[in-house]
């Protein structure tokens, strides 16, 4: 099933192009209801999934968990009970959710590496929505109602995390045009220019039916 994978810099408005272009192909959208889906699989709350993701594991900690997962099934079952969470396992359930919802049908997938994981399928056409800091600051700066220079610290730190987890996990440079079929610049067209340059890709390539 044809898929559009949206990565984007904090405060670009991202997530807003992929809800309209969600809205404008009628297709599905998995956007924030990703970690929920993660944690379920987990068994874990959302808020744990995030604060996992967001930190760097250490060595020993990546050591450990290589360890305990290739020992799970030599548990016996009183003493299997479920492992915590370790960046490794969220990663896992993450690629079974992107697998699941492809599946389904037509999607617009929203961050979570989904744009690595899918990288070599035909039938996705993969975009980044970027804009200037000072934009994406402003932008955050507004919605969240925190001064401009806060906005512009969790602009910078939150792009240094998604840069991170996507080193860690695929070892390529997020923000590399070449990981990227096109990018949009919000700040340039708008939230409603964006969606519907990407709508019109996603036409000319016929995978609107």
């Amino acid at each position: 099933m044809p898929v559009v994978t949206i990565s984007r810099m904090f405060g670009s408005g991202g997530s807003e192009v992929a809800a309209g272009l969600s809205r404008q192909l009628h297709w599905a959208l998995l956007d924030n209801a990703f970690v929920e889906r993660v944690a379920v699989g987990l068994h874990v709350t959302p808020a744990q999934v995030q604060a996992i993701e967001e930190r760097r594991p250490s060595l020993a900690e990546r050591i450990a968990d290589a360890f305990a997962y290739s020992s799970q099934e030599m548990l016996s079952a009183p003493l299997g009970a479920p492992l915590p969470p370790t960046e490794e396992r969220i990663l896992e359930v993450t690629h079974r959710v992107i697998d699941e919802a492809v599946a389904r049908g037509p999607v617009v997938l929203v961050g979570r590496g989904a744009q690595a994981w899918l990288a070599n399928r035909q039938d996705a056409v993969h975009v980044l929505c970027v804009a200037p800091r000072d934009a994406c600051a402003a932008r955050v700066a507004a919605r969240e109602g925190i001064p401009l220079h806060e906005a512009a610290r969790r602009v910078d730190e939150t792009n240094k995390e998604r840069q991170d987890y996507v080193r860690r996990n695929w070892k390529r440079d997020w923000l590399a045009p070449s990981n990227y079929h096109l990018c949009v610049n919000t700040d340039w067209l708008g939230i409603d220019g964006a969606v519907t340059m990407i709508a019109s890709v996603v036409r000319q390539l016929h995978l609107v039916t």
